[in-house]
């Protein structure tokens, strides 16, 4: 992660490039956002949750 980058709060592994991510907690999270994961991680600007492309995953141009 670039230097300044948010320390995760979580890891999370996932199959696919667009993951959704609410914060969890119901009520007590944060707007649901779709994140993309370009390369092989994303972080969720909200609560720091990164998102890992397991591999060989995504490889899928999709939609």
């Amino acid at each position: 992660m670039p230097d300044g980058a948010h320390t995760p709060t979580e890891i999370i592994h996932v199959d696919d490039r667009t993951v959704s991510c609410d914060g969890g907690d119901g009520p007590l999270g944060h707007p649901r956002v779709f994140l993309r994961i370009a390369d092989q991680q994303v972080l969720c600007p909200y609560c720091s949750c990164l998102y890992v492309l397991n591999a060989g995953a995504g490889s899928s141009s999709g939609h």
